[in-house]
């Protein structure tokens, strides 16, 4: 039992820093755009971003050896790495995709873009857990 809180502590203190890395890179709070104003192009690339992180710690806590300590210290140090590649893919998106990740995020209407690049978050976090096998 004490491991499980122990990674949930982990798992949430990861998502939480994805988050304000999120919120960071996009215009506006990602918080009021979530879930006062409900953009729906601002709630994919939030989710996106959760799932990518969640299947890098996920993967570090499978993959770990059977000792509590390393797991956790695994997974601490993978999430936040995998925060900081999550923020340069979406820096490298914007970079190299028509238009901007400003404008896409603040478009009242879902946008076909938001998917696009949440859909490549969660590969590229993909990626980045299968790295850790």
């Amino acid at each position: 039992m004490l491991a499980t809180l122990l990674y949930f502590v982990v798992g949430f203190g990861v998502l939480g820093l994805g988050f304000l890395a999120l919120d960071l890179l996009t215009p506006g709070q990602l918080r009021t755009q979530v879930y006062t104003d409900r953009n729906p192009n601002a709630a994919i690339l939030l989710g996106a971003n959760h799932v990518a992180l969640a299947l890098i710690v996920v993967t570090a806590i499978a993959t770990s050896a059977d000792s509590l300590g390393q797991g956790l210290v695994d997974s601490a140090v993978y999430g936040l790495l995998g925060v900081v590649l999550q923020a340069v893919a979406l820096r490298v998106l914007d970079a190299f995709v028509p238009g901007h990740l400003r404008d896409m995020v603040n478009e009242p209407r879902m946008s076909g873009a938001a998917w696009a690049v949440g859909i490549s978050l969660v590969a590229i976090g993909a990626v980045n857990a299968a790295a850790l096998s």
